[in-house]
């Protein structure tokens, strides 16, 4: 067994050393008497609840952490009340993770077989006691359930021995161990008797995470801190998870202080949030390698056509849509790789290096015509003497997407395409309109990850292709070629770094000519808090996490603050 960049960063007490609640983010810290930080008592405890914010709308009871648009995922306390094998930290992808539910995942030498090792002294909210056998049921059932391996890992066979817990994979996962050590844990003694945990809305859920349900409805979910919680003591007592209407309507609730924490998109974010409330208002954006691109059905027309994927591609003015929708919050991609820069510049192939996007409305209408496309410019017709028509939608509310679908639309009208603008609801859109193709063109974001590998995959790789009208956890717009899938899973399993660069030429030479998706922007994971009464956020100066509460690091988040003193 090799011990790499995702294996134990250290053991036992030192786990819980590294969790370091209440202290500065990151670092490792000890109480007074000697003992790690998290198992410390005597924390500083907070009076205040902190309200988190979402833009999802009105929302149905389901507390699932595996099904897609649940409230506990839409909203994020999910992440509060279960909690991954390893904490990663998506501010700085390259970091070693830090040991949190398990003290160790090491990997064979092909990245075929990992073995766990559970960290000790942990319980469940209903105080039964965690255990290995609860980790090989919670990856057993996403092997069973292929629903819920939303990160389609090749589970081959679930092996435990008590102590440990070994998983043994059908390809090596090298590009995967990540989407492993960040796989939240469901207790067995409750999930078994669950016959169809795809559709299981789990309405009393019990984890092993800080905080518990307490109440809920469809416009807010309370949540209050355990006071047995195995990581330490928890400054917030009671956590509020509000669903907004729309951006607007949680804009308000941040800049008037009714919310102190949350992601939405604020144009002119410095003068209508910040500017409010500069001591205690702040917004952080943490850069990675994800992106936002626009997913095109790639099996219906007009996206079926190679000539005019090409053609709105080049039409599309990246740097204009940022400045308008994200207002200049989200940088627009400029190498014609889709890699973010500069956090993917060590990873743009010499072929592709220094190559950029630029706006050609003209010789996109070029390509048009010479494919045999008429009335370009004026009222576009295929080839087959059909109009160019095709409809962008993404959820009602999130206006940063809505704003970049209208200037995507006028950019279409440029070449003679009519495209309309469909907000849908968010329950629809992330189960019934994503998932199964139900779409002609819509912003989605990609995974970040370490390597560019996730980026990639999330929109070209065929071993996710599923046929439209059956779900997809990704390639949403079923985009199918034999050489990049096959360059994808070598990309994944080979260790030689040769083999790996030449992978990563070829699928980038297949997303550069066959635009299997439109690159808009680079995705930082960014969000607004308030440290009027909690401080210890993650920071440009402090970047222990990325700072959404949609994700695993909230738990850590929440260990990490402290009631303000001012």
């Amino acid at each position: 067994m090799r011990k790499n960049r995702l294996t134990t960063l250290a053991a036992s007490a030192a786990v819980v050393t590294l969790l370091a609640a209440g202290c500065s983010g990151g670092t490792e810290s000890s109480g007074d008497d000697g003992t790690p930080a998290a198992e410390s008592s005597g924390g500083a405890v907070g009076t205040e609840t902190l309200t988190v914010g979402m833009p999802n709308g009105t929302q149905t009871e389901n507390q699932s952490p595996f099904a897609t648009g649940s409230a506990a995922l839409s909203l994020g306390y999910a992440f509060v009340i279960y909690e991954p094998l390893m904490m990663l930290n998506d501010a700085r992808p390259s970091e070693e993770p830090t040991p949190w539910l398990a003290d160790s995942i090491e990997w064979s030498e092909d990245y075929t077989e990992a073995v766990i090792t559970p960290h000790e002294g942990i319980t469940w909210s209903d105080g039964e006691a965690f255990d290995a056998e609860d980790i090989a049921f919670s990856i057993q059932l996403r092997k069973d359930f292929e629903g819920i391996n939303t990160s389609a890992l090749p589970i081959k066979k679930v092996d435990t021995d008590g102590s440990t817990v070994t998983v043994t994979f059908d390809s090596p996962q090298f590009v995967n161990q990540a989407k492993l050590a960040d796989m939240l844990i469901v207790p067995e003694h409750l999930w078994a008797d669950v016959e169809d945990p795809t559709t299981y809305t789990n309405t009393d859920p019990v984890g092993t995470g800080p905080y518990t349900l307490d109440s809920w409805t469809p416009q807010a979910a309370t949540l209050v801190a355990r006071d047995d919680y195995w990581g330490g003591d928890l400054a917030v007592p009671e956590l509020r998870y509000s669903s907004y209407n729309d951006n607007n309507a949680l804009t308000t609730a941040l800049t008037t202080g009714e919310a102190q924490w949350g992601w939405t998109f604020i144009a002119d974010y410095e003068n209508v949030y910040i500017a409010q409330d500069p001591d205690h208002y702040h917004q952080y954006a943490a850069a990675g390698l994800g992106i936002d691109a626009l997913f095109l059905n790639l099996e219906e027309k007009p996206f079926d056509d190679l000539a005019f994927r090409q053609a709105l591609n080049m039409a599309i003015d990246r740097q204009s849509i940022t400045d308008v929708a994200t207002s200049g919050v989200n940088p627009p991609i400029t190498s014609v790789t889709g890699l973010p820069l500069p956090a993917g510049e060590e990873f743009v192939s010499d072929e592709y290096a220094g190559q950029e996007y630029s706006v050609d409305v003209e010789g996109a209408k070029q390509l048009l015509t010479d494919a045999g496309y008429t009335g370009v410019g004026d009222k576009l017709m295929d080839p087959d003497g059909d109009p160019v028509t095709f409809e962008l939608t993404n959820p009602a509310g999130w206006n940063d997407y809505l704003t970049a679908l209208d200037l995507i639309k006028n950019a279409a009208a440029e070449l003679g395409a009519e495209a309309t603008v469909q907000p849908a609801n968010a329950d629809g859109w992330f189960a019934d309109i994503i998932p199964p193709g139900n779409f002609d063109a819509t912003l989605h974001w990609t995974d970040g990850g370490a390597t560019p590998w996730d980026l990639y995959s999330n929109i070209m790789d065929g071993a996710q292709y599923k046929p439209l009208g059956e779900p997809a956890t990704w390639n949403f717009g079923r985009y199918q070629d034999e050489d990049v899938t096959e360059a994808l899973a070598t990309y994944a399993a080979t260790t030689d770094d040769a083999e790996r660069s030449e992978a990563l030429g070829t699928i980038q030479q297949h997303f550069v000519e066959d635009v299997p998706a439109i690159a808009v922007w680079a995705r930082p994971a960014t969000a607004q808090y308030s440290s009027l009464n909690y401080v210890g956020w993650p920071s440009e100066e402090d970047p222990y996490n990325q700072p959404q509460p949609t994700g695993s690091q909230a738990a850590q988040i929440l260990l990490n603050l402290e009631p303000a003193s001012d």
